[in-house]
């Protein structure tokens, strides 16, 4: 006669495991139950006792033993083969991601993406190794591998042939010398029109601004400087760029540390910021200018630590009373740029009245 069937003896972790499942009772009907089975049946009850209790039958009973004692605690997660036999293999969904990540002209094909469409037709006509599925099954696919339908982005490499010695020279300063660091940059262009803010209002009755029928108030250029060592931006703004409006930002810089000691400003690469007048200016002034690398204006610092453009910033005038910034050029102190309220280094900028305005 054979022995009966009861689960083997439990090791100190499958046993708190257990009890904390039927315990609890929040796991599932079915670990609950296949817990039950496994702690009774390791409690030395029969098997007919065991099924009455959980209201199962006998011969399945036996088999989620027998399937403990195998594989230990993942016998309460059965892994159940509903269906079909599965007819795309792993190797097949290596194949799917391997050509949903390569461009079609690559394989000489006539288009330049793919759609589902054309990518189920062209894995169902490979002649090396045919992978048939649908399209909705494609999707699944792709998905549970992180693989979506996305626009593609240019990028652009510096050819600039002193790129590294000015990027040395750029963490150089700002290293060593944070305190005596300035960057200038002009943004824009900006136009002028109302952006959408926030604010409380009562549910479905927001606060509404007038929309611009006619923008006649043309464009603005901001030029900002920012201080590394204060953490600070300030600047105008200007109707144009222009090497006269890059010389006065850099003589407020100069003027915003009368000293006399040496500053060293990071600027892009522009003809604007580089003219004969302007190095001369630099020369007399004691200011260094480390230019950025050709198309690589990332390197410096100001647009990291820019705010919101004014144009962009919710709360400012109305359209028609625009007469805030100034005309084509604005006056001193017309805007400047600081902290608002308590606001620590890195917060959020907002506008303000003369703060270091103008130049």
């Amino acid at each position: 006669m054979a022995d009966p069937v009861r689960a083997r003896r439990l090791a100190d972790q499958e046993g708190s495991r257990l009890q904390q499942i039927v315990r609890r009772g929040n796991h599932g009907s079915i670990r609950v139950r296949r817990a039950m089975i496994i702690m009774a049946s390791a409690a030395g009850t029969p098997v007919p006792a065991i099924a009455r209790l959980v209201a199962a039958d006998e011969d399945t009973v036996r088999d989620v033993i027998h399937l403990f004692n195998q594989n230990g605690l993942a016998a309460l997660d059965p892994r159940w083969a509903g269906g079909r036999p599965r007819r795309i293999s792993d190797e097949d969904v290596r194949v799917i991601v391997t050509a949903a990540t390569t461009r079609p002209e690559k394989l000489g094909l006539p288009f330049t993406c793919w759609s589902l469409r054309k990518l189920a037709a062209y894995l169902a006509s490979r002649p090396d190794r045919p992978v048939r599925a649908g399209r909705e099954r494609l999707r699944q696919v792709l998905h549970a591998r992180g693989i979506s339908f996305q626009r593609t982005r240019t990028w652009k490499e510096s050819r600039d042939p002193d790129r590294d010695a000015k990027l040395d020279r750029i963490e150089g300063v700002t290293t060593h010398f944070p305190d005596r660091c300035f960057a200038f940059d002009q943004f824009g262009p900006l136009s002028i029109r109302p952006v959408h803010g926030c604010s409380w209002a009562p549910r479905k009755r927001p606060a509404r601004l007038p929309a611009t029928y006619h923008r006649t108030h043309g464009i603005r250029y901001f030029h900002g400087c920012y201080s590394l060592g204060d953490d600070q931006l300030w600047g105008v703004m200007r109707a144009r760029k222009g090497a006269d409006h890059t010389l006065a930002a850099l003589k407020s810089i100069r003027a915003s540390r009368p000293g006399g000691y040496r500053l060293y400003v990071i600027l892009d690469n522009l003809s604007a910021n580089k003219t004969p007048a302007i190095r001369a200016w630099a020369e007399r002034a004691n200011v260094e200018l480390c230019f950025t690398p050709t198309n690589a204006s990332w390197a410096n610092p100001i647009p990291v630590n820019r705010p919101s453009a004014p144009g962009d910033t919710p709360g400012l005038p109305e359209i028609p009373r625009l007469g805030a910034y100034g005309g084509p050029d604005s006056g001193p102190g017309v805007w400047g740029w600081g902290y608002a309220g308590e606001c620590g280094p890195g917060q959020r900028w907002s506008p303000c009245r003369g703060v270091r305005g103008g130049w």
